[in-house]
């Protein structure tokens, strides 16, 4: 696939401002995703079906869609309807996410997928473990994310390292692997793909200016006391 082939290597920025925050604007999310274009991410990962719509008509790399929805009777928030998928492959999406964990979700996943794949697109399931994976791609999902380690009731964790041994796990496995999750330094994305990793994903590191800049002033802050 033509899609895998331009990300095989290299990196996704995901320009998902703090909802809410004064970035959190569909023409500043097309700055940051043009921005981390010209600086040489292969791919996108985007929130939300306008702001898709909208950076698909800027760029030509490939772009991950996603929809978040805070729900009242279920922990995901990752395109939990199929009406999502559906409004994500119209605004453009080449490669629509899903989450791909085994928490309960309104809409089926098999169907969520099938919306994916009969728009011609690729379906990418964020995962938590191996076993999330391994039913992913049972179920027709091409890329296999390690996006939810240390998110999910099973996998709550207090470090804030990426889980490269997870990387390792997947790339055992016949999916293309996305790494994703808490690679906020070059070097860790750079061992991510050592790990084993097909692409990796870069979120706060890139476009979260509040994360950014509160890990500098806490460094800082220490050095002063």
């Amino acid at each position: 696939m033509s899609v895998l082939n331009d990300l095989k290597g290299g990196f996704v920025a995901s320009c998902q401002p703090v909802t809410g925050g004064p970035m959190d604007h569909t023409d500043i999310i097309v700055a940051m995703a043009c921005a981390a274009v010209d600086g040489g991410a292969s791919g996108l990962r985007v929130e939300g079906v306008e702001n898709v719509r909208a950076v698909r008509a800027k760029v030509a790399v490939p772009i991950i869609g996603i929809v978040k929805r805070d729900l009242p009777d279920a922990p995901v928030r990752i395109t939990p309807y199929v009406a999502d998928a559906k409004a994500l492959v119209e605004a453009g999406a080449d490669i629509v996410a899903y989450d791909g964990t085994s928490r309960p979700i309104p809409d089926s996943r098999k169907a969520i997928i099938r919306a994916i794949l009969n728009g011609g697109r690729i379906a990418m399931a964020d995962c938590s473990t191996e076993t999330d994976a391994k039913t992913a791609l049972d179920d027709g999902a091409t890329i296999i994310g390690t996006t939810l380690s240390g998110y999910t009731t099973e996998t709550e964790t207090e470090s804030e390292a990426p889980d490269l041994a997870l990387v390792t796990a997947f790339s055992r496995l016949s999916g293309f692997v996305m790494a994703e999750g808490r690679y906020n330094a070059p070097d860790l994305a750079r061992q991510a793909i050592l790990a084993g990793a097909d692409c990796v994903t870069v979120g706060s590191a890139i476009t979260r200016i509040e994360h950014i800049a509160a890990w500098f002033s806490a460094a800082v802050n220490s050095g002063a006391r």
